[in-house]
């Protein structure tokens, strides 16, 4: 059989869910609708039963791999603050973009659309909620945001241990190596989850509920379009001084996968790919981007936080002062660890609501459509997981340009980016 590009594959799932799922819901078919939500359903699963593992081995290892990187503190610093930098210009599109637009006027819902969520976030919660009460549950419950900092921790002791540590970290490294070898098959069947995701969506909200948040969704996928085609490819050219139409050829894999899977955990292995194959010397990507899946959310924890208070506020009719929108920028800028790259932004919202004051069943209003957002703001989040390490490498000097000038839109492969060819050593002249 011919090969077929796994873009290709994506593409045709994507199409092949939007023809199915219009025909589930014209022809009212409840036996392709209810497979439509399985093979999704499955597809997510099979991407979350990873999480916890992959996320606790990744970050353990990527603190270690520090000790191999020259200036380990100064990437560690560069890296946090490149992640601020680019979260602040980001809520400030979706800032604009929602006082321009007035997305809650003339939709016709109203405060008893809304509901309250199951879960809200708050400072309390978030700052109390980093340190377990056991080792566990964490895993258990898949709260992340407890397994990175248990991780930090492992990872830190690990570092002042020196040599009696290299046992645990061995272990620790095949045990990472054959999660994403795992995770690798996972990724394989995207074109068969998207099939599911994309048409159970259409068949279940159909295009009548998505004209009520019109200018919503526009408005998000606009602010998330600016990020990743403007914000983006404006540091790159400015800052690393890089090609931004070549960036995008090499982390295009990623950028697609995270579209279809809706999980910045679930991309990471490929992001981390496409990210070496961009130039980014791997002892540093192996910190920056599993540090990135979980923290770093210009989509979820900027853009659409944004955007969803100021529709909120308008449904529920509440002024907001400036004073208020300084309050959204300094969540998104701080809070954005809250999302821990799962599927959805509902902590994140519930988080900024809560700051603002705004009622927590504006939540409500906007868990119809959130999948449809969410595929987005996901693929925004993993650009810039793989923007930020290509623009602090440009900056130290580290990056290998001629790797980046010569990376492709290839599909990347689970055995891993090439090694660079070495080059002869030449003697220094006397």
């Amino acid at each position: 059989m011919p090969k077929v590009p796994f873009w290709a594959q994506i593409v045709a799932g994507l199409v092949a869910g939007v023809l199915l799922g219009w025909l589930a819901r014209s022809q009212d078919v409840t036996w392709l609708r209810t497979t439509l939500e399985q093979i999704g359903d499955i597809f997510v699963q099979l991407l979350k039963l990873a999480v916890a593992p992959l996320v606790f081995f990744a970050i353990l290892v990527s603190i270690t791999n520090l000790r191999k990187v020259n200036n380990a503190a100064r990437l560690a610093g560069r890296t946090l603050l490149w992640f601020m930098i680019t979260s602040l210009i980001a809520v400030a599109i979706g800032l604009t973009l929602g006082l321009l637009t007035n997305p809650g006027a003339g939709t016709g819902l109203t405060p008893k659309d809304g509901a309250k969520p199951e879960k809200a976030g708050s400072w309390i919660d978030f700052l109390t909620g980093i340190v377990p009460t056991d080792v566990i549950t964490p895993f258990t419950e898949l709260n992340v945001l407890q397994i990175v900092f248990m991780a930090a921790v492992a990872g830190a002791a690990a570092l002042k241990l020196g040599d009696r540590a290299q046992p645990i970290l061995a272990f620790s490294e095949s045990v990472l190596e054959l999660l994403q070898k795992a995770l690798w098959w996972v990724i394989r069947l995207a074109p068969i989850g998207t099939v599911g995701l994309i048409g159970y969506a259409i068949a279940d909200y159909g295009w009548d509920l998505i004209g009520k948040y019109a200018t919503f969704t526009a408005d998000v996928y606009i602010g998330c379009a600016l990020v990743l085609f403007g914000v983006y490819p404006l540091l790159l050219a400015t800052v690393a001084k890089v090609n931004p139409l070549q960036f995008f050829r090499g982390a295009w894999p990623a950028i697609q996968l995270a579209f279809v899977s809706r999980s910045s955990v679930g991309t990471m292995p490929v992001t981390q790919k496409v990210t070496e194959r961009l130039g980014v010397p791997k002892e540093y990507t192996s910190f920056a981007v599993p540090f990135g899946a979980t923290t770093k959310m210009d989509g979820c924890a900027a853009v659409y936080p944004a955007l969803a208070a100021i529709f909120i506020a308008q449904i529920f009719d509440v002024p907001l002062g400036v004073q208020d929108y300084v309050l959204i920028a300094f969540v998104s800028v701080v809070g954005s660890a809250a999302t821990a790259g799962l599927t959805g932004a509902t902590v994140m919202l519930t988080l900024t609501l809560s700051t603002l004051g705004l009622p927590l069943e504006g939540v409500g209003l906007l868990m119809a459509i959130d999948p449809i957002l969410d595929m987005m703001r996901t693929a925004t989040n993993v650009a810039g997981q793989a923007v930020v390490p290509v623009i602090v490498a440009a900056r130290e000097r580290i990056l290998d340009r001629d790797a980046y000038d010569s990376a492709s839109a290839s599909p990347v492969d689970e055995g891993g980016t090439p090694e660079p060819e070495q080059k002869e050593a030449v003697p220094a002249t006397v």
